[in-house]
C-alpha cells in the first residue's frame, strides 16, 4: 500500500474543498456558543455570511467542530506540505 500522496492528489484535495461553500466556517453549538437554538456551522462571514449547515448523527458536536475547521484547516495543511517539499528539494 502507497501511503504517499502525490501533487496531484494534494490538488484534487484542495479542489475538493475550495468548491465547498465559501468559508470561514464557524461551528455554533447551543449552550456552548449561543443561548437558544439549534446546533450548526456557520458559513461565511457575518457581513457576507451564508447558508447554515445542520449535521445529525452520533457524536455530533465533535463531528460538527471537526467539520466546521477541516474548511479552514485543510488548506493549511496543503500549503505546509507544499511548503516543505519545497525545502526538501533545495537539500
Amino acid at each position: 500500500m502507497n501511503i504517499e500522496i502525490s501533487d496531484k492528489e494534494l490538488e484534487e484535495i484542495l479542489a475538493r474543498c475550495n468548491s465547498t461553500t465559501p468559508g470561514p466556517w464557524k461551528s455554533y453549538v447551543e449552550g456552548r456558543d449561543h443561548e437558544c437554538g439549534s446546533d450548526f456551522i456557520m458559513t461565511g462571514t457575518p457581513e457576507h455570511r451564508g447558508n447554515d449547515i445542520e449535521l445529525s448523527g452520533a457524536l455530533k458536536i465533535i463531528d460538527q467542530d471537526f467539520i466546521a475547521n477541516a474548511k479552514q484547516d485543510i488548506p493549511r495543511l496543503i500549503n505546509e506540505i507544499k511548503r516543505l517539499r519545497t525545502l526538501l528539494q533545495r537539500t
